[in-house]
């Protein structure tokens, strides 16, 4: 009879601490990678364009393809698959790709092969000169540069306050100030958990301020 009692009292425990343990260990996910570091603050805002893009209040994703598109041709593939794909209908989420003047028709080329395989409508592209382009991407303070052509692997992710972010190396792992386009691993596996995180980010502040204004 002692030992009925003793096992269905274990089994009450077990079902009544998992619960909590299970509770605590996400809210401790929470706490640990819950919010992504800013690694450079008020980068430099978009050059003027036709479309009259901006970076502030918008969560970017900005690219440096280069005037030789066939060089990243590979990387636009990747980019589209693994996160445009899976964020272009997130409110105030944009690509914004910058280009050197006289790019454009190569970009008509590309993203036609794109659109053969999938939706693309949302993709932005700057044509920019040498000057403009340069100053955009100094003002990120990155440990990387831009090749002579103007392009890098890298993308980067931009807030709404026009801050970069990324991993700062604080919790073990490697700093990143970009994400290489073409490691579909990195994109993957890293990418797209910040991205992730960003938005949550901003979908919380939003229910905060919308529960701070009904009880107002």
């Amino acid at each position: 009879m002692e030992k009925k009692q003793f096992k269905k009292s274990f089994v009450l425990g077990v079902l009544f601490i998992l619960p909590l343990v299970a509770y605590l260990f996400f809210a401790t996910g929470v706490n640990n990678f819950g919010s992504l570091p800013v690694l450079t603050e008020s980068v430099s805002e978009l050059p003027e364009n036709e479309l009259e893009l901006k970076l502030e209040n918008h969560i970017s994703v900005v690219g440096f393809l280069g005037s030789d598109l066939s060089q990243r041709q590979v990387n636009m593939f990747n980019l589209n698959q693994k996160i445009y794909k899976r964020f272009s209908d997130f409110n105030d989420f944009q690509f914004v790709m910058i280009m050197p003047q006289g790019t454009q028709d190569q970009v008509q080329e590309v993203m036609d092969e794109l659109s053969a395989i999938g939706q693309v409508s949302g993709w932005n592209f700057i044509y920019a000169s040498e000057v403009e382009i340069n100053k955009l991407f100094s003002s990120f303070k990155t440990n990387s540069s831009l090749d002579a052509k103007l392009g890098t692997d890298l993308v980067f992710i931009v807030d709404k306050s026009r801050s970069l972010r990324g991993r700062d190396g604080s919790k073990g792992d490697e700093v990143l100030f970009g994400y290489n386009a073409t490691a579909v691993s990195e994109l993957t596996n890293t990418m797209i958990d910040d991205v992730k995180i960003i938005l949550a980010e901003y979908r919380m502040a939003l229910k905060k301020n919308n529960v701070y204004s009904q009880n107002k």
